[in-house]
C-alpha cells in the first residue's frame, strides 16, 4: 500500500479501524484505513515523529515531535491536534497511564508527565531514553547509550534499579503477563526480562545478522513481532519465557516500524526506504 513517501513510527487503533502513520519524509502523520489501505486524512506536524502511540481505544494519538521539543494529540477519525504540549529535549516516544501522556526526551535523558495539556512533572532516567511503555501501573524506559531497562514510578517518576539490555536496546514491547521484550539491535537478540515482582532478566534469543527493531506484541493472541532491517523479513514468536519463533516473513526494504491491530490480529509493516505499508494476517 502507498501513503505517499517512507515511513517510520506507525500504530493501529482497533476501534477506529485505523492506522496512524508518520511520513519520515516529512513531518505529517496519515491516517490509513486498516481494511483497505486507503489513507483517510492527512495531519500536518510541527516536527517529525519517530514513534506513535495510541493513548487509548479511539484515541487520540499522541504524537512526540521531536525537532519541535512537543507532545502532539492529535484525535481520531477526524485528524485533528487538539493538543500541543512542550516536553524536553528531543521527545523520541511517548506513552499514556491512566490520564497523562509521558515523552521519553532522547537528548535531555528525561521523562515528562503531560497531562490535559500541562507539562506536570519532570524527571532524569538513564542517558539517552529511546523507548517508553506502560508495563501494568508503571512504566518502562529503554535507554540506548546506557544500555539499560528501567522500570518507573509513573507518579513519582523515580526508578528502582537497572536492568543491562545488551550492546544496542532500541524498542521494549509488553505481553498480558508482564514480560518486557526488548530488541538489541547490534547486539542481534531480543531480550526477555519478568517485570513482576520486579525486573528480572530472564532470557535471550539470538537473531545472527537480523538487526532487529519493530516490535510489537499482540497480547490477544500470545505473539510477538519482530522485524529484521539487516535481513528485511518478520518474525512471528509465542509470548512466553523462552520465545519459540513460529513465522519468518519477508518484508518491505527497511521494516523499521510495525504495529498490531489487536482486534483483528493483522500486522502492519512500515518502510523507512520506499513508500510502502505492508499489512500480513495473523
Amino acid at each position: 500500500m502507498s501513503i505517499g513517501g517512507p515511513a517510520e513510527g506507525i500504530a493501529a487503533d482497533g476501534q477506529t479501524g485505523l492506522i496512524a502513520v508518520a511520513r519520515k519524509d516529512q513531518p505529517q502523520l496519515a491516517l490509513v484505513d486498516a481494511g483497505s489501505g486507503e489513507v483517510r486524512e492527512r495531519t500536518p506536524l510541527p516536527a517529525g515523529a519517530r514513534h506513535l502511540e495510541i493513548a487509548q481505544p479511539g484515541g487520540p494519538v499522541l504524537v512526540p515531535a521531536e525537532d519541535a521539543d512537543a507532545l502532539v494529540q492529535v484525535s481520531l477519525p477526524d485528524g485533528a491536534i487538539t493538543q500541543t504540549t512542550p516536553v524536553g529535549d528531543f521527545p523520541h516516544d511517548a506513552a499514556f497511564v491512566d490520564g497523562r501522556a509521558y515523552t521519553a526526551d532522547e537528548f535531555g535523558s528525561t521523562v515528562t508527565a503531560v497531562e490535559n495539556g500541562r507539562r506536570v512533572g519532570q524527571a532524569p532516567v538513564d542517558v539517552q531514553p529511546g523507548n517508553i511503555v506502560p508495563v501494568g501501573e508503571e512504566l518502562a524506559v529503554v535507554s540506548v547509550r546506557a544500555y539499560t531497562l528501567t522500570l518507573l514510578d509513573p507518579m513519582t517518576l523515580r526508578g528502582d534499579g537497572s536492568q543491562f539490555t545488551g550492546s544496542g536496546p532500541t524498542h521494549a514491547a509488553v505481553d498480558a503477563d508482564g514480560r518486557i521484550y526488548v530488541t538489541d539491535t547490534r547486539g542481534d537478540a531480543l531480550s526477555v526480562f519478568a517485570s513482576r515482582p520486579d525486573l528480572k532478566f530472564i532470557a535471550r534469543v539470538p537473531l545472527p545478522g537480523g538487526a532487529p527493531l519493530g516490535l510489537e506484541v499482540d497480547r490477544r493472541r500470545g505473539r510477538v513481532w519482530v522485524s529484521l532491517t539487516g535481513t528485511n523479513q518478520l518474525l512471528e514468536f509465542e509470548a512466553s519465557d523462552n520465545p519459540r519463533r513460529l513465522r519468518t516473513l519477508p518484508t518491505v526494504r527497511q521494516p523499521n516500524s510495525l504495529t498490531v491491530d489487536e482486534s483483528t490480529g493483522r500486522v502492519a509493516v512500515a518502510s523507512a526506504s520506499d513508500d510502502a505499508l505492508q499489512f500480513v494476517g495473523p
